[in-house]
């Protein structure tokens, strides 16, 4: 009798309360199977990357225990070794082996388009924390998003350009899904506002060596050059000083070569840069206080900052308990996009929720300048655009 009356008073708590935290263990859920969250990612070829996704989860259940609703969330992690077969393979195994309740991927956008259809096929709801090409979950119902897409966060840094006396721009980015959406979504921006574009340049996205292009923007003589070059970024930085471009031209970026842990390889020539993101480790809120905390108690190394991947997984993990919470441990796929569909968390990044109609997230939009702190170089959020959604998908 005590037990079963432990049971309903969990399932009670369960409803009231978005997370349920491991006091529910070894009470009316303790003989029930666990929910089982499958994670792919490219734990073998995204570097640090993979770091945040193992970090995220582990951080996160550091805050809010390892049980909701009286039921274990196992994660099972599987390897895509940076391939999109390797992807659709380990989540179709994952799918019918081991009959994952999610789906949790992936980091580039080939990979989460390769996920996708199974995700469609098994009613199976798959959350997206990376893959940041925009557009691409609309034939996917069972599909969210829990990262950012490059359309979203770059116009506002372009926005900001032409307010503060950018009149001409270079446009630089990699060849590649995201890539391609970042530079676009500044194109437009900035044209439409009065700005011109006086030069765009699509390159490798393994380029080694951008000496030939930095001088080709100086010929242009932009007052900004805006690139996405992801983790190549350092090595465009350091062409884009030593050429003495930065001496009278803006640098714009997206923030994966800004990123706190990416800073110390950028060094000194790093200071200045403005970028516009969705999450920096020092955004400064209680809860993202506390899940740095979390963070720092999980990363035996010692040495990292939570970054947009570690967040977009706390995120995802918050997404899953609230949902299991809310269907008190039985779930059903079709209420879980319910569900899912117009939900609104607190995250370390601040606000977030999930557009009803496209399944994507609508969050804060930071604009910030790199300084050096301390000793420390770090990124200063100095505007934010609220609640922006992705401006492609609407």
């Amino acid at each position: 009798m005590i037990t079963a009356t432990i049971g309903r008073r969990v399932a009670k708590l369960a409803l009231a309360v978005p997370f349920v935290l491991a006091l529910v263990a070894g009470s009316a859920g303790a003989d029930q199977p666990p929910i089982k969250v499958g994670v792919v990612f490219s734990f073998s070829g995204a570097g640090l990357y993979s770091k945040m996704v193992d970090l995220g989860i582990a951080a996160f259940q550091k805050m809010h225990g390892d049980t909701v609703a009286g039921r274990k969330i196992e994660i099972i992690r599987r390897d895509d070794a940076y391939s999109a077969d390797g992807a659709r393979r380990q989540a179709q195994e994952l799918v019918v082996q081991d009959k994952v309740d999610f789906l949790v991927c992936c980091a580039f956008t080939p990979a989460a388009l390769a996920v996708m259809p199974i995700s469609t096929q098994t009613k199976t709801p798959l959350m997206i924390i990376n893959a940041a090409t925009s557009g691409i979950m609309a034939a996917h119902p069972y599909t969210s998003r829990w990262g950012f897409t490059e359309a979203q966060t770059t116009p506002p840094l372009a926005r900001w350009a032409l307010k503060n006396g950018v009149k001409t721009a270079y446009v630089l980015v990699a060849d590649y899904g995201p890539g391609i959406d970042a530079g676009k979504s500044f194109e437009e921006t900035f044209t439409a506002g009065g700005g011109k574009i006086v030069g765009s340049v699509r390159v490798p996205f393994t380029s080694p060596d951008y000496s030939s292009y930095v001088l080709r923007i100086k010929d242009a003589h932009p007052d900004a050059v805006f690139v996405m070059l992801s983790m190549n970024g350092i090595s465009f930085l350091k062409a884009f000083v030593d050429t003495g471009l930065a001496k009278d031209t803006k640098l714009l970026s997206v923030a994966d070569f800004v990123t706190e842990n990416n800073l110390p390889a950028s060094g000194d020539a790093a200071i200045g840069v403005l970028s516009s993101y969705d999450y920096s480790a020092f955004h400064d809120s209680k809860l993202n206080r506390d899940f740095v905390k979390a963070f720092h108690e999980a990363d035996t190394s010692g040495q990292l900052l939570p970054d947009m991947m570690a967040a977009a997984t706390y995120d995802t993990m918050s997404a899953i308990y609230k949902v299991v919470a809310l269907q008190n441990g039985t779930l059903d796929p079709d209420k879980t996009m319910e569900i899912i569909k117009g939900m609104k968390l607190d995250s370390p990044r601040g606000p977030i929720a999930i557009d009803p109609v496209t399944r994507d997230i609508i969050q804060n939009v930071y604009l910030r300048k790199v300084v050096k702190r301390n000793g420390q170089l770090i990124n200063v959020e100095f505007q934010t655009d609220s609640m922006v959604k992705d401006p492609t998908e609407h």
